[in-house]
């Protein structure tokens, strides 16, 4: 039924700066991903009027009242139990947290992490020392880590035979900058596996990893809706209702 109607989403009409989502299988592997391009409103949320949003169905409704809604979104990063993120978060200009460039515990401390960072009319993955040293303006960044693809070389800790395995996402940007693409694993998968599908099932030079385990997609031209615990920072595009 999802691969039905992911073909159904590549010949319908989509609105206008949706995020054009399907699905493929790399290595046996199952995965679904969405590609925006530079010309879509893509955003980062965090906080509403009454706190976090916490969930997709909150960023809807709060877009309904502007006549808006949310045509694809995922978990973008790392967060606290009050949800703040962990690292550096941009949301339309307005910084929430602080660059974090020193190795700790947890994947987001497996240096190198990095950024993913867009609003100049292009999308880049930097790693975050990099990021730090060149202090690029992003109108929307997040950290997290760790860095799954850096020009073209897989993160040097990853290992192929690893049993640690969990549903993963992240995101690649195109060499041009004109494309993000958003990939969440239909099964669990270890990091090396996770990072090869973006360098070579995508051909991107440049991924980031966003999260495992609580990885979830928002995609309605798939008919999904993944539910669960609230998350911090969320990644999305906005497109107008009719």
């Amino acid at each position: 039924m999802r691969r039905l109607l992911a073909l159904l989403a590549l010949v319908l009409p989509q609105a206008a700066g949706a995020a054009t989502c399907r699905d493929e299988v790399f290595e046996d592997i199952p995965f679904t991903l969405c590609e925006v391009t530079a010309e879509d409103d893509l955003r980062l949320f965090l906080n509403g009027p009454s706190g976090p949003y916490g969930s997709f169905r909150a960023i809807d409704r709060a877009l309904a009242d502007q006549g808006q809604a949310l045509s694809f979104a995922m978990n973008a990063g790392m967060y606290h139990r009050d949800l703040s993120p962990v690292g550096l978060f941009v949301a339309d200009g307005v910084q929430e947290g602080e660059l974090v460039t020193r190795e700790g515990p947890g994947n987001f401390g497996l240096l190198p992490n990095g950024v993913f960072c867009w609003g100049d009319g292009s999308y880049r993955v930097i790693e975050s020392r990099r990021f730090r040293d060149t202090a690029p303006a992003c109108r929307y960044a997040t950290q997290s880590g760790p860095m799954l693809v850096i020009g073209g070389e897989l993160h040097p800790r990853f290992l192929p035979d690893s049993d640690s395995t969990y549903i993963r996402n992240g995101v690649g940007v195109s060499a041009d900058g004109a494309r993000a693409v958003f990939v969440i694993s239909g099964r669990a998968v270890n990091f090396h596996l996770f990072a090869r599908f973006f360098r070579d099932g995508l051909g991107l030079s440049d991924a980031l990893y966003f999260d495992g385990n609580i990885s979830r997609l928002y995609a309605p031209q798939l008919n999904r809706h993944d539910a669960g615990f609230p998350m911090g920072p969320i990644v999305g595009t906005v497109v107008q209702k009719d």
